[in-house]
């Protein structure tokens, strides 16, 4: 079964900077997509950012266009999400994901993602 584990998080002032990682092992079947979520306290998750795997495009959230990358190693086996010019309302649990879903290339949608994380923290501070 596949299992992916998130590493990166913690507290930082506004402007600052953190590196997200995410192992991942144990999948069998096809993966399309890598991507990172985020969920704000009593809200929903919603999608940050996510990598095609057929094709390395990679998609972003209006919210952190510019600000942040994501990015994974030659073997397929790490994630990353590098955040810059960090903003207090990017204050979340951070989750990784895969898809199995073919048609998962674009924005990151939830409901494609099957596979997921248990989250880190990430804290801006003002």
């Amino acid at each position: 079964q596949e299992q992916l584990v998130e590493s990166g998080g913690g507290s930082v002032e506004a402007g600052g900077s953190l590196r997200l990682s995410c192992v991942t092992s144990g999948y069998t079947g096809r993966r399309y997509c890598l991507g990172w979520f985020r969920q704000f306290p009593a809200k929903e998750r919603w999608g940050v950012a996510s990598i095609s795997l057929a094709s390395s495009r990679t998609y972003y959230a209006d919210a952190v266009e510019g600000r942040f990358t994501i990015s994974q190693d030659n073997a397929g086996n790490m994630l990353y999400l590098q955040m810059d010019s960090l903003k207090p309302e990017d204050t979340a649990m951070y989750y990784c994901a895969a898809s199995s879903d073919e048609h998962c290339a674009g924005y990151p949608l939830r409901g494609q993602f099957g596979y997921w994380g248990q989250g880190t923290q990430v804290t801006v501070s003002s």
